[in-house]
């Protein structure tokens, strides 16, 4: 890549580097709001990675061979969003001045969606940092699966990033990190902005840290570089490159808000605007002799054009050679266009579904079936646990494990690190070509609670895994047993969760969550035994996939021909309202609804909510968790066979007849309520 360095003069490098610097702090000036510092710290740092390095099409931002470049530290948006427009991205000066502002296609931090060339969501410090090691594994997966002797095309670029010291700061990168170095994966140059401070002040405030030393001790290779040095940016980036087994972090040693004579290297310079007299002054320092605000000098504009210009060639060779790889690999081509659109059997759920799934079993064991049938007609499935993978049942049995040099499988074990696995999923679904898993228990979806908030945000086909989903999970106790967690999911917009009951409801719940490709599923299973349900209604996919739909049909009307009572349940608990149905039908005409997702039944018309729960029939809702959002829901007269507190360290059957959850003391509470 070295023979890509232009030749430009130190003053017309200095005047594009300037321009990236005011372009950004006007951009934050005119919003008054924002963080101006970062960029105008890093901007030799972007102009030297963007205008020497960086391998893009700005016409085709999707391109599958283009380098990544991942803003962790999103705070400093402005940077990336100017660099988009310089870039000739369809981003527009107004873009720019709308920054901030309602509706506008350049939010306060980086949107996945918003702007072409955004690689992903970042703000929430350390995800950027795990979604490019993400990005880096899926680049090498991918070309494991596609690159041919003779055609070496896929995988063939890195995933860049700018990281912060908040971003090292927190848990999620080091998990990342460890794992990407464990990995040794190559691809990845972060370049850490290194200047020093945070909102508070100082980061000798809390961080004292030999970041360098860390990062080896993880198994990455570190440099250390002069941040206005753009011959020591370059050496590093082109050591980073040649270094094959390794990840590779720079340390740029900054100054935040360079160029503001009052306010460079202070934290007035990370979360605020210069202020207009501090911008005046900045632009009269750094020799800024333009009048007009977001100004672009010519000169400046061309350094830009001329770099994707001869960007735009090295993008048509390699479609050339994709042209010939497709030609001359027809059935490997086909493979590779049904995992980018994510193409998946129209009768999946038949391919499937077996006899084997209605026999007494745990729903994780039935998802274990499931998943093995998924891996031989979807190959694009990929994924793992956080160090459980004999207590989820996720192996894939016939298929490799990915590890240091080996990226063919498509089993992970990404260790003990939850929120790193979140992180990372993230970043291989935006990568494309892959659908990611990852599992866990249900209780410690709370550790990666932000990277499940961010595949939501930004859409993302991303599928959780979480097993022992309740108190009967048994002797491991209440630091084990989720109480609040299934509430808790179910708050995160665009997070689908589904709790089945039984072999029918596995195979729908994975069949959604294949086939839902714009935002994250949770498919959320127990841990012991559930028995098959007893059904007098044909199941049905396209009910189960409403989020709701009847178990048991009444046998008789007598309250105006709806039924007196209705029993709403999901999961294990679902066989405890069916027979107490059983119980309860000789005195009541009883109703057995299955509610294997809220987030769907939500979003079907108020006609079909009816249908299921007629207004003048009193429901009981039966979960062992607690129930918050069920009354958000339903507004009929209610009663809750719920948890309120923590549960209990015993066996499970002793647990469900200690909390009420049978059918008889179901039935019992039930009664006593309905005679009130």
């Amino acid at each position: 890549m070295a023979d890509q360095i232009l030749t430009l003069t130190d003053e017309l490098e200095k005047l594009a580097v300037n321009t990236i610097r005011i372009l950004s702090a006007e951009g934050v000036q005119k919003a008054n709001s924002g963080h101006p510092g970062m960029p105008m710290g890093m901007a030799d740092t972007a102009y030297v990675l963007w205008t020497k390095f960086l391998k893009f099409n700005p016409k085709d931002p999707h391109w599958i061979n283009r380098d990544r470049f991942v803003l962790s530290a999103g705070h400093g948006s402005m940077l990336l969003y100017t660099l988009l427009y310089l870039n000739n991205y369809e981003v527009t000066l107004d873009d720019l001045k709308s920054f901030r502002q309602l509706n506008s296609r350049t939010p306060g931090h980086p949107e996945y969606g918003c702007l072409p060339g955004v690689e992903t969501t970042t703000g929430p410090l350390g995800q950027g940092f795990a979604n490019g090691i993400g990005m880096a594994i899926a680049s090498k997966m991918i070309a494991e699966r596609y690159n041919t002797k003779e055609f070496q095309i896929f995988g063939d670029h890195y995933i860049y990033a700018i990281v912060s010291d908040g971003d090292l700061m927190e848990g999620i990168a080091s998990e990342a990190a460890s794992y990407a170095g464990y990995l040794g994966l190559g691809n990845v140059i972060y370049l850490y902005d290194d200047n020093n401070i945070t909102i508070e002040g100082n980061t000798n405030l809390t961080f004292s840290e030999d970041v360098a030393k860390r990062f080896e001790a993880y198994g990455w290779q570190t440099i250390k570089v002069d941040g206005r040095n753009h011959k020591q940016i370059s050496g590093a980036i082109i050591q980073a490159q040649k270094e094959k087994n390794k990840p590779t972090l720079i340390l740029v040693r900054t100054t935040i808000g360079f160029g503001s004579p009052n306010k460079a290297n202070t934290a007035g310079v990370h979360g605020a605007p210069l202020g207009e007299e501090e911008l005046q002054k900045t632009k009269e320092n750094l020799g800024w002799n333009y009048n007009e605000s977001f100004y672009v000098p010519p000169e400046v504009k061309q350094i830009f054009d001329n770099r994707v210009k001869k960007l735009e060639e090295e993008y048509n060779l390699w479609q050339a050679q994709f042209e010939d790889w497709k030609n001359g690999n027809p059935e490997l081509a086909e493979k590779f266009f049904k995992a980018i659109n994510k193409e998946i059997p129209v009768d999946i759920e038949s391919l499937l579904f077996t006899e084997e799934l209605l026999k007494e079993n745990a729903t994780r064991s039935l998802s274990s079936q499931v998943i093995q049938k998924i891996a031989e007609h979807v190959p694009f499935l990929v994924g793992g646990s956080a160090d459980l993978a004999p207590s989820t049942s996720t192996l894939m049995k016939k298929y490799e494990d990915i590890g240091p040099g080996k990226f063919s499988g498509r089993n992970f074990h990404f260790g003990i690190r939850e929120h790193g696995m979140g992180g990372i999923l993230n970043g291989m679904s935006l990568y494309g070509g892959l659908i990611p898993f990852g599992a866990t228990f249900l209780v410690f979806s709370d550790y990666m609670r932000g990277s499940i908030r961010l595949a939501a945000l930004s859409g993302l086909h991303v599928i959780y895994v979480f097993s022992h989903d309740s108190i009967f999970l048994g002797e491991d106790g209440p630091t084990h047993q989720p109480i609040e967690h299934l509430a808790a999911l179910r708050s995160i917009p665009n997070l689908t969760l589904l709790r089945p009951a039984d072999g029918y409801e596995t195979v729908a719940a994975w069949s959604f969550a294949l086939k839902h490709k714009t935002g994250p599923t949770a498919i959320i299973l127990t841990r012991q035994k559930v028995g098959a349900v007893q059904r007098n209604v044909e199941f049905s996919y396209e009910s189960f996939y409403k989020g709701a739909y009847v178990v048991l049909l009444e046998e008789t009307k007598t309250n105006a021909g709806k039924p007196d009572l209705i029993l709403a349940s999901d999961g294990s608990e679902l066989s405890v309202a069916c027979g107490a149905a059983k119980i309860l039908q000789s005195k009541y005409s009883v109703r057995v609804v299955s509610v294997p997702s809220l987030d769907l039944l939500k979003k079907q018309p108020e006609e079909y909510l009816n249908s299921l729960f007629p207004k003048d029939s009193k429901v009981v809702v039966i979960e062992a968790a607690i129930t918050q959002g069920w009354g958000d829901l339903l507004r009929n007269e209610m009663l809750r066979i719920d948890l309120d507190g923590f549960g209990k360290s015993a066996p499970y059957k002793v647990l469900a007849d200690y909390y009420g959850f049978t059918p008889e003391k179901a039935a019992e509470k039930i009664l006593k309520w309905m005679e009130k």
